[in-house]
């Protein structure tokens, strides 16, 4: 393969998919904040509550950039607090991931 063509294929890459993975221990720490924080609007099975469901049926027509936004900006008029400072926009892409995934 010609290596245009190797670059062209990446241009085809989502650049939501480049982001930084957290570490091991940040990452358990993001599920733990999934479980809980999330967890205590969206439902604990994250099936929704005062909050909308998260799971990924419900997540997969929404943009990541959209949903990442939410998760660090919050959802002004309603009760979705702003969690910048809490996490970062990797980890933020990062936890959309894994909401479309089914975090266990």
């Amino acid at each position: 393969m010609k290596p245009i063509a190797v670059w062209g294929l990446l241009v085809l890459i989502p650049l939501n998919l480049l982001a930084a993975e957290p570490a091991p221990a940040r990452q358990q720490e993001l599920i733990h904040l999934l479980k809980q924080d999330c967890g205590s609007c969206h439902g604990l099975t994250l099936k929704g509550g005062l909050g909308p469901a998260l799971l990924p049926n419900d997540l997969q027509a929404k943009p990541v950039d959209f949903l990442a936004a939410t998760i660090l900006d919050g959802r002004p008029g309603s009760a979705m607090p702003p969690w910048r400072g809490m996490v970062n926009e990797d980890e933020a892409r990062w936890l959309v991931q894994r909401l479309r995934e089914g975090i266990r």
